[in-house]
């Protein structure tokens, strides 16, 4: 006899192999997932005491139109943001449109003709190639000027110290260290690795900016990468720090003096962070940067799980199921377009928005070949929501991320892996 929750289950189309196979996984995983709770637990407390010590009241949750000139709830939130990233001042703005768009600002905010850029992780992710002018685009930072120069990990994933020292020269001006993979099968870097290269390059070139990308990764560890040096980190705020709720926007923390060059670029020279309307986002920016740890948590505990799941089938997973996590994204190289699209169709329809929608590969703006997107999400592009996408290229990898609670991230990956069985793709052991 059916358990209720195996009931339910049903309803969506899992069979009892694939419920048996993923609830076996998961009573694994509970000292794991204890773990995840108390870095958790750690950072919900870092953000309330943030909040208290930055005085939020009922009325920063009020809303500005117009220029927004003394928008209190605004310039509180900032500096919510600088105390529970430990950085002297903080840029978080509905005006922000994504990620991308706050690492264009932050980068065209700090860089002049003349000036060079350095990734000492390698490649970028792909939307920012055009942005630096990797490949060419109107109103890239190549066309203003600035050049570009990239020194890849090593095969084991190591920095490769030698190349760096070699790439650093008078004209670098800032570097910038993405913290996750992107759409590349490397690991993501910890906190820990990524402070051990700012002090390199510092040691080196003390007065360069080194900025962090830190989409993805913000709550998965106890510290960020601003308490091990960064001068800047980034985010979007429909990753993990708007915890779900806000509705667009980004972040620029750090250095009082990169986060001001950025709010120029965003805005205007001579007006910077003075003006700039929340629209009636504060309470929605305010409650998910609340909320945003035990989300992460969720997101985490998914991948976790989809980690272990797709790597007893046989496939190549980063990280794997058992190393430690420095971001929400969970990486699987199925090796065919196929499988890509059937994992991608399973997470769509576990969604609550749009769940009878079968996504397919197309052509997006600001990629090099056809990518697919399952993002069934209350806010539209929200990866801190459940969400998977990938590019239908070689090796086939897919990245899976989010689930605003770790009940639906599970409920995705086992619908993920029903699609697989369902198609002939994978077998269960």
């Amino acid at each position: 006899m059916l358990t209720e929750n195996a009931s339910m289950y049903a309803k969506f189309g899992i069979s009892k192999e694939v419920l048996g196979f993923g609830t076996k996984i998961e009573e694994e995983l509970k000292e794991r997932f204890a773990k995840i709770d108390e870095v958790a637990e750690y950072n919900q407390l870092k953000v309330i005491h943030a909040m208290q010590v930055n005085k939020v009241s009922e009325a920063c949750l009020y809303s500005t139109t117009g220029y927004g000139y003394n928008d209190l709830g605004r310039d509180t939130l900032e500096k919510v943001y600088a105390t529970a990233f430990g950085t002297e001042d903080a840029l978080v703005r509905p005006q922000i449109a994504c990620g991308t768009h706050a690492l264009a600002v932050a980068l065209s905010g700090n860089l002049r003709p003349g000036d060079e850029l350095l990734s000492p992780v390698g490649k970028p992710y792909d939307t920012l190639e055009e942005v630096i002018g990797i490949r060419p685009s109107n109103g890239s930072l190549a066309e203003y000027g600035v050049t570009y120069r990239q020194v890849d990990l090593k095969e084991d994933g190591s920095f490769d110290y030698e190349g760096i020292a070699k790439a650093l020269n008078e004209r670098t001006k800032l570097v910038t260290i993405q913290r996750s993979k992107g759409y590349q099968t490397r690991a993501t870097l910890s906190v820990t690795r990524i402070g051990e290269l700012i002090s390199f390059i510092k040691g080196i070139k003390p007065d360069v900016i080194c900025m962090v990308d830190n989409c993805y990764g913000e709550f998965v560890e106890k510290k960020e990468p601003s308490d091990v040096g960064a001068d800047l980190i980034v985010g979007s705020l429909i990753k993990n720090p708007g915890g779900g709720l806000a509705p667009a926007g980004g972040y620029i923390a750090g250095k009082k003096e990169y986060v001001e060059n950025a709010a120029f670029r965003l805005l205007s020279p001579g007006l910077g962070k003075e003006v700039g309307a929340s629209l009636g986002v504060n309470s929605s920016f305010y409650q998910g940067f609340f909320l945003a740890p035990t989300v992460t948590a969720g997101a985490l505990k998914g991948a976790v799980f989809a980690a272990n799941i797709y790597e007893r089938l046989g496939f190549a997973v980063v990280p794997n199921g058992k190393e430690s996590r420095h971001d929400i994204i969970q990486a699987v190289t199925f090796g065919t377009p196929e499988g890509v699209i059937a994992f991608c169709q399973g997470i769509q329809a576990a969604a609550p928005v749009d769940s009878f929608v079968a996504p397919e590969p197309w052509d997006m703006p600001g990629y090099d070949s056809p990518v697919i997107m399952a993002a069934g999400a209350f806010v539209q592009g929200s990866s801190i929501e459940l969400s998977a996408d990938g590019p239908i290229k070689p090796p086939y990898a897919v990245y899976f991320q989010g689930g605003l609670t770790w009940q639906h991230a599970k409920l995705g990956i086992l619908m993920s892996l029903q699609k697989l069985l369902d198609a002939g793709i994978v077998r269960l052991p």
